[in-house]
């Protein structure tokens, strides 16, 4: 009798699998602490002029792959687990991620303790809910997990056809729609940056897509190869017709507005709506995720193995990672003008304060302060990583 697939022990072979996606995971945690350098910088989330734009653009990829492999990983954890303990996992990391994001990550955006102003419900928050959906979805049949993420990623879009509520409600702002949710009394608003929809159907296609890190190498590669280079040919083609499956159109881009510059055609047709991630968003992103799965199987040297630490201990990054890049900010400040600037300890991803005159840093100032922060990074994730490679507790894992 043959070993059952969830009980077979890993071969060397899917170990070299699980490195791949950490080494693709950790590239992701590398292009993210650009943009949050950005945060700090002064520098505005993307805009016409290729510097700047690219600056953003580049890190729009980091959702995504985070997000779609989360749920990859989830289905590598059920491997040779209950459904019960699986569901006890995603609903309880689930539940630690929305906490911590509105408490621990709220500090350390902003280095203040004002909650009576906002609550940021960011990527961390949106990928908690997320693996909480996962935890009732992966009670389905695997095909009806994988139907209900291609509906849900291919039909979205829908939505843009339907005049955008000017107060759509508290819950249809946490599901679609983003912004900030009033409350009540002296309760703190919740600005809504990252939507439940279409993420927990990426999560859901990354559950789906686990069984594909399971085949043999030369299967795998050329299934992730054609995956890739078909979500890039669809985002041409779609983007090309402009028709469906993004909100802006990228010849309306062309002409300036009072809400918004002109954009060179180049840049107006990569600029896809993040914030609800779009279809066109999520081929754009995705297919180049796959490209990388398939292309760092056999990575070796100083810079796969760099990523790949990063990529082991992604959430530890993501906490270190926010409170590092706020104090070089300060430092910053500090060489800069000799003081520290009040509007660093205002400052967030999703409703910034005006940003003082003379304080936006240079791009070849960012990308330097993002290279310093990547050094202290490195060694406490290849000290932790060692921890949760030595230890035994179970607790390590919701780190």
């Amino acid at each position: 009798m043959t070993e059952s697939p969830r009980t077979a022990p890993p071969s060397a072979d899917a170990r070299a699998r699980i490195a791949s996606l950490d080494i693709v995971r950790g590239l992701a945690m590398v292009l993210m602490a650009i943009d949050h350098v950005r945060v700090y910088s002064g520098q505005p989330a993307g805009g016409p002029t290729p510097g700047i734009f690219f600056t953003r653009w580049v890190t729009h990829f980091v959702a995504p792959a985070f997000v779609f492999l989360a749920g990859t990983s989830a289905w590598l954890y059920a491997e040779r687990r209950t459904r019960g303990e699986l569901t006890r996992f995603l609903v309880t990391r689930g539940v630690w991620l929305i906490l911590l994001e509105l408490t621990v990550l709220r500090v350390a955006w902003t280095f203040n303790l004002d909650y009576a102003h906002y609550m940021l419900a960011g990527v961390i928050w949106m990928i908690g809910w997320c693996m909480i959906g996962l935890a009732v979805l992966a009670y389905l049949p695997p095909r009806a997990v994988l139907a209900f993420g291609l509906v849900v990623v291919l039909g979205h879009n829908v939505m843009d056809f339907v005049p955008w509520p000017q107060s759509p409600g508290a819950l249809a702002s946490v599901l679609y729609y983003g912004g900030a949710i009033p409350s009540w009394d002296a309760a703190p608003h919740l600005d809504v940056l990252f939507v439940i929809v279409p993420w927990i159907a990426v999560m859901a296609l990354g559950y789906a897509f686990g069984p594909v890190m399971r085949f043999t190498p030369e299967r795998r590669r050329a299934f992730l190869i054609r995956l890739g280079v078909a979500c890039v040919a669809a985002f041409l083609v779609l983007r090309g017709l402009d028709v469906y499956g993004d909100p802006h159109h990228w010849r309306a881009m062309r002409t300036a507005t009072q809400y918004r510059p002109s954009f060179p055609a180049p840049l107006a047709f990569l600029n896809t709506n993040k914030y609800p991630a779009s279809l066109l968003f999520l081929l754009m992103t995705l297919g180049p995720m796959f490209l990388a799965l398939a292309f760092t199987e056999t990575a070796r040297g100083l810079v796969a193995r760099v990523l790949e630490t990063f990529g082991r201990v992604p959430f530890f990054y993501y906490v270190l990672h926010i409170p590092l890049i706020h104090l070089s900010a300060v430092v910053v400040s500090l060489i800069r003008t000799g003081a520290v600037s009040p509007w660093l300890f205002g400052n967030h991803p999703m409703e910034p304060p005006p940003l003082p005159p003379g304080y936006q840093w240079s791009l070849p100032l960012l990308y330097l302060d993002f290279v310093i922060v990547l050094v202290p990074l490195y060694y406490a994730c290849r000290w932790f990583a060692g921890v949760k490679r030595r230890s035994a507790n179970p607790l390590l894992q919701y780190l």
